[in-house]
């Protein structure tokens, strides 16, 4: 399964919505280089407060922007960057990804996939309504998070809008992704 990058984000302040870039810098280990969520350790503040030591399983946040034209149909505007995503991407199910799945981008980025976002009310205050778009429930009446996916920088590289998405699936039993 491959895509394409359609917009790269970033901020170095917390806020909902991050400005797009002409590119960004992904950094081993770390996240997104300038972003106010890269490091090692937790830094959503909702994180931070339950326990700062906890590792950054969520550096990388990806959104596929197919979900954009799916909130379009019921009024909403969104656009790349307006859910905090650091890159929209275009023609991957992200959602359906197992965990531990690498994504390829560009010429030497890798990214390793964590689990789902766990949207919250801050989507509704940038939009009222809008999270009931991106979290739902299935026949079963499970939750379903629609709002991207978490990662960790695996191989550090510059990724910019058009650049090429390759999955690389784990080996062994797949897991589904969970909110983490």
């Amino acid at each position: 399964m491959s895509g394409r990058v359609t917009a790269v984000s970033s901020s170095g302040e917390y806020s909902f919505t991050k400005p797009n870039r002409d590119s960004v810098r992904l950094l081993a280990g770390l996240g997104v280089e300038g972003d106010v969520h890269a490091g090692v350790t937790v830094k959503h503040r909702s994180r931070v407060a339950q326990d700062p030591t906890q590792p950054n399983l969520r550096q990388v946040h990806l959104i596929h922007e197919e979900l954009f034209a799916e909130a379009g149909e019921e009024g909403f505007k969104v656009a790349p960057g307006d859910l905090g995503e650091n890159i929209t991407t275009r023609g991957i199910d992200l959602l359906g990804l197992p965990v531990g799945t690498l994504l390829r981008i560009g010429d030497s980025a890798v990214l390793e996939v964590t689990g789902l976002r766990n949207p919250c009310v801050q989507i509704d205050n940038f939009q009222d309504g809008l999270l009931k778009q991106v979290v739902g429930r299935d026949e079963a009446g499970n939750i379903v998070r629609k709002a991207g996916i978490m990662s960790i920088v695996r191989e550090g590289g510059v990724v910019r809008p058009g650049d090429t998405i390759e999955t690389e699936l784990p080996s062994g039993p797949h897991r589904p992704l969970d909110r983490v």
